[in-house]
């Protein structure tokens, strides 16, 4: 079967209804670092331990360009005693949930049933458990009679999901899958850091992926190719995980959620998608000038307006690179088919777009796109 053959027919997403503003998580940010100085003040006078700052909701919006987040539960995370989201234990897993809204608006968009559907793909950077599989979890909420796996390439695990379910249609495995996006990104994040304590809001995507003769949505994409790429580093890091307990020195929270140095992850990340990008046109002869669109993983207004701009050549018109930064923050793997979603049924057909993601890792998957 020819790659050309397969194509994104339908995809939606989930997004949470609680929400926290640039102003409310400063707000409450700010009365930890109140406490945490009027608490340690002999440490601090003393050199023993740093003063930390407080922040504003203008820095976080010049940073980042996010104004707001949706969260899974805002409470807990804006109670300086918690600063995390309190979640309950319920019949269906939290993440699975979140899967299967987003997974209903794709099958639905796509004008499917749960019978049309062969396999389920869960990839996103963070899992709720290690087994039973999110995914399998899914297709019995689903009734999808198939197979179904979990899968991680952090931020970019959409992108890898969807290369995964190219290659199991190709192969002969399905016809038609599921590939899924949960993230509980406020479960991992560190909201006693002013550095990172603002990047992430939680969300879920979906996207169908199956064979052109199976097609019936008048907005489908045809994928033209796929291709990933992988480079150590350290400079994004999450070590939280089912070890910790196992270890012998006390547990530093700082160091095993969420932490990155994100003047070199900036430095090297930039040229390292842009890059790749140009190297996936280049190898369909593809010139840049003729992509009417960069879905681009929506990790931070200035990275990807640098990314955009090294491959387009020219500084990037909304219309061009669409953002959702600033009103769900950077969801994950999710961000990238959420932005996806709310912006394509504008081209025409034969328009080419490309759809990249990109994170810790690091790692960089990219589709190239034409509409049916």
């Amino acid at each position: 079967m020819d790659e050309e053959n397969i194509i994104i027919s339908g995809s939606g997403f989930y997004i949470p209804t609680e929400c926290i503003t640039n102003e409310e998580l400063v707000e409450s940010y700010n009365k930890y670092v109140t406490l945490f100085n009027e608490r340690n003040k002999d440490q601090i006078n003393s050199c023993l331990i740093q003063k930390m700052e407080t922040s504003e909701a203008s820095f976080i919006k010049k940073a980042s360009g996010i104004e707001k987040r949706h969260v899974i539960n805002k409470d807990g995370i804006l109670d300086v005693s918690k600063m995390h989201p309190l979640l309950d234990n319920n019949e269906v897993a939290l993440q699975a949930t979140m899967a299967i809204n987003a997974a209903k608006k794709a099958i639905k968009e796509a004008n499917k049933s749960h019978k049309d559907i062969d396999a389920v793909i869960v990839s996103c950077s963070h899992l709720q458990r290690a087994y039973p599989a999110i995914a399998i979890e899914v297709q019995n909420a689903l009734n999808i009679d198939g197979w179904a796996y979990d899968m991680n390439a952090a931020c970019s695990s959409a992108t890898f999901g969807i290369n995964a379910a190219i290659g199991a249609i190709k192969s002969g495995l399905a016809n038609s899958i599921l590939v899924i996006s949960p993230e509980i990104y406020t479960g991992h994040l560190n909201f006693k850091d002013r550095k990172s304590h603002f990047i992430f809001g939680d969300g879920s995507s979906a996207v169908i992926i199956e064979t052109q003769n199976k097609c019936d949505y008048e907005h489908a994409y045809k994928i033209l190719s796929g291709k990933m790429r992988s480079q150590f580093s350290n400079n994004i890091r999450n070590d939280f995980g089912f070890l910790n307990r196992c270890q012998k020195e006390t547990i530093d929270e700082s160091k095993i959620l969420f932490h990155q140095n994100g003047k070199k992850v900036r430095e090297e990340v930039v040229p390292f998608a842009a890059q790749h990008i140009l190297r996936h046109l280049n190898s369909l002869n593809i010139d840049p000038i003729h992509i009417q669109r960069l879905w681009l993983h929506q990790s931070n207004i200035n990275m990807n307006n640098d990314i955009a701009e090294l491959v387009m050549g020219h500084k990037p018109k909304f219309s061009e690179v669409p953002y959702i930064l600033d009103q769900y923050g950077n969801t994950g793997a999710s961000s990238v088919i959420i932005a996806f979603n709310k912006y394509h049924n504008d081209l025409m057909s034969g328009d080419i777009g490309v759809l990249c993601s990109f994170g810790a890792g690091y790692t960089v998957g990219s589709l190239v796109l034409q509409k049916i």
